[in-house]
């Protein structure tokens, strides 16, 4: 059979029994055309391979992969030919309208956009199983057939590339006829591809992510960015931060941004939970295709390029790889041009998800930058003093952040003292320092030079809670929520005011709002496992932090976890949970609380009485700075009186607690921390009456049951649970 060679007119030849006629596309390695089998009647499309060789042995050994494939959104490969070393493909020639071209011509109705995306998912779901990935999921290489039916193209059937935002990257050297070789599109590339890491499941996950988020809200990210601007657009930003139309429900939005995060391990996992919850928006059933395993659980046959139509996608991500490393230094010089609105948003924007891992760092080489380009830059100087406001939020052990918190404050204050972001940085510093009051005039000052601010608002509501001041932060919570309705952190500042004022039903209620609105933020599952456990919903409360150890490891999850076991009497699970909360990769080591927790624990294991001493001690170190700062905070008073105690430090134990019970004689956590400290200081009458008091305030008597400090109190006859 002949292969395709020019002939001498520069039309090219071909086998005898096809026509050839238009030609449907061009890429590194070969052309597209539309021909006529006249042997069996039927429209296909021939792919020749420009190259021989080692590349063209891949890619025919790719095309017999893509063809094992059965479902049937995928283009069929009817033969694979050679001929004097060249080879060339014959497929499937499919009709209808991509979706680009129909995004292109107006909006799409939600049902629509669901259903499609449904489709392709279905399909990638099957391709997943049997161990493929696409690597190249955008809308020109969706083709939707007359009767609605999704159709999944190569890159070669995908007519032009998209000369405004989506320019392919070319991962292969540049051929001598300066034609690349395509793999991806910036635009729905993940960022970690974008990094150089190979094409995968998470990859196609994200790339499906993104052509939902065009098809919701008209538009696809970054709409005006193009080339190595988009690519860098792509890597430092997250989806978090894109801009969502209020007429998007919030499962919706929760599935994109759970899609198309940033880092690939918290991204949903695989097709078929993205199957279940886009028919849960649809409300109708998931498709009845028995669920493969995990494809992120086993290596995927990637051979060669990896892609599920590699045949027609150009080049193996062998030969990519390096390019992909070239792509990454191409996108930081890219960035030597930078727009410095650009860098603000993008570092306030990973502000808002600053209990996000990483995100405060994001931040602070957005801000870095701005400064090293404009040092007297009142806005990026205000951002730096907001990341050392919550590195230290994070690290209370280390007292540098927040001097320098206050250093950059001070600097932004001095540029440009009517900027509303200058003021929050110094509330942020000022409610650091636990001086409350000033923390809340500053942040009134910024929220009347810009009564939509965000971070004015949070930290406003935050430091009214702090400082115990409860119905008017309430009534701040109620103003931010109306203004940020699709922001979960003022859900989680509500649930954490109810909780603390021993509103159970309430605080839960507000903490599962707070993972309706954004599923993977961590935050909520071990708020709303504290109050569950308060209901003394225990088992409950660990299914929900189970649900949130998928998503990512927590200290407070894993210290909610610790003490759940603990309650189980399981001390030697308990303390394994609570060193994973004082683990520097899995948890917060800075977090004094972490420290106590272990202590507790160690005290009932035998043999470990030296290491519990050792993590108290901890502990105290951690907390005294803190409450040098702020020696009014019951919390950190009540506390502090206690760990004294474990410590037979009498005196300094009696004094925090009297000063504690001054302080909130209604609180029934300190009536406990209270009793207990009296009970190891052999105090028993005391001991008595502030447990008996906080079961009054509604201190759950499971815990005081399950205290092994407090055995020999319930066994005294002064002692009444009822």
């Amino acid at each position: 059979m002949a292969a395709l060679f020019p002939e001498a007119d520069g039309t090219p030849s071909h086998p005898e029994h096809y026509e050839l006629r238009d030609r449907l596309g061009e890429g590194g390695f070969g052309e597209v055309y539309e021909a006529w089998d006249m042997r069996l009647q039927r429209s296909v499309a021939i792919k020749t391979i420009r190259h021989g060789g080692q590349a063209g042995a891949d890619l025919v050994r790719e095309a017999r992969l893509a063809a094992s494939l059965r479902h049937a959104a995928f283009v069929k490969i009817h033969a694979i030919e050679e001929d004097a070393g060249r080879q060339y493909i014959v497929m499937e020639r499919v009709q209808g309208r991509t979706l680009k071209q129909i995004l292109q011509a107006g909006p799409v109705p939600l049902g629509e956009a669901l259903d499609w995306a449904g489709q392709v998912a279905q399909a990638m779901r099957a391709a997943h199983a049997s161990g493929l990935v696409h690597g190249d999921i955008k809308p020109s290489n969706l083709m939707v057939e007359d009767d609605g039916r999704v159709r999944i193209l190569d890159f070669g059937l995908a007519l032009r590339q998209d000369t405004l935002a989506t320019e392919t990257v070319s991962l292969g050297s540049t051929s001598a006829a300066s034609q690349s070789d395509p793999q991806g599109t910036i635009a729905y590339m993940a960022p970690e591809r974008l990094l150089g890491a190979a094409p995968d499941a998470r990859a196609d996950v994200y790339a499906l992510g993104v052509i939902l988020y065009e098809l919701a809200c008209g538009q696809r990210p970054f709409a005006a960015l193009h080339g190595l601007a988009l690519a860098a657009a792509q890597v430092q930003t997250s989806s978090d931060g894109w801009d969502y139309p209020d007429s998007l429900g919030t499962p919706l939005i929760a599935l994109i941004r759970a899609m198309t995060a940033r880092q690939p391990e918290q991204r949903v996992d695989g097709m078929d939970e993205v199957l279940r919850r886009l028919a849960g928006l649809a409300g109708v059933a998931a498709p009845a295709v028995a669920a493969p395993s995990s494809p992120l659980a086993r290596p995927l046959k990637i051979a060669g390029a990896a892609l599920l139509t590699a045949v027609l996608l150009g080049v193996g991500w062998r030969q990519g790889f390096p390019y992909l490393a070239g792509l990454q230094a191409s996108v930081r010089q890219a960035l030597v041009p930078y727009s410095e609105t650009v860098e603000m948003e993008s570092g306030l924007a990973a502000l808002r998800q600053f209990d996000r891992p990483g995100s405060v760092d994001a931040a602070g080489h957005h801000f870095e930058r701005i400064l090293a380009h404009t040092p007297d830059s009142a806005a990026a100087a205000a951002g730096m003093s907001l990341v050392h406001a919550m590195r230290y939020g994070s690290d209370r052990q280390d007292e540098t952040w927040l001097r320098k918190a206050d250093a950059s404050a001070q600097q932004a204050l001095k540029l440009d003292d009517q900027l509303a972001l200058a003021h929050v940085a110094m509330a942020a510093v000022r409610a650091g320092q636990g001086r409350y009051d000033d923390a809340l005039a500053i942040c009134a000052q910024a929220l009347h030079l810009d009564p939509a601010n965000f971070h004015a608002s949070y930290f406003r509501a935050e430091t009214l809670r702090r400082a115990r001041r409860y119905p008017e932060a309430r009534v701040a919570l109620a103003e931010a929520a109306g203004r940020f309705p699709r922001e979960r952190v003022f859900a989680d500042e509500l649930g954490s005011v109810e909780y603390e004022q021993g509103n159970l039903a309430a605080a839960e209620q507000a903490f599962r709002h707070s993972i309706a609105l954004q599923p993977d933020a961590v935050t909520a599952y071990a708020n709303l496992a504290a109050a569950l456990m308060r209901q003394n919903r225990a088992d409950e409360a660990a299914r929900v932090l189970q649900q949130g150890l998928q998503v990512r490891p927590s200290d407070k999850l894993y210290t909610n976890l610790g003490n759940i076991l603990f309650l189980r009497g399981d001390y030697v699970g308990a303390a394994a949970a609570f060193e994973d909360a004082v683990s520097p990769t899995r948890g917060n080591p800075g977090a004094y609380q972490n420290w106590a927790n272990l202590a507790d624990t160690l005290l009932w294991i035998p043999g470990r009485g030296g290491a519990a001493r050792q993590a108290y001690d901890k502990a105290r170190r951690l907390l005294a700075p803190r409450l040098e700062r702020a020696p009014n905070d019951v919390l950190l008073v009540s506390r502090m009186g206690l760990y004294a105690a474990r410590a037979g430090d009498a005196d300094q134990a009696l004094a925090l607690m009297a000063r504690a019970l001054t302080l909130a004689p209604d609180g029934a956590d300190v009536q406990f921390r209270a009793g207990l400290a009296y009970e190891l200081l052999g105090r028993r009458k005391l001991a008595l009456d502030a447990i008996g008091r906080a079961l009054h305030l509604g201190y759950p008597l499971k815990y005081i049951e399950a205290e092994p400090d407090l055995v020999a109190l319930r066994r005294d006859p002064g002692y009444h649970a009822d």
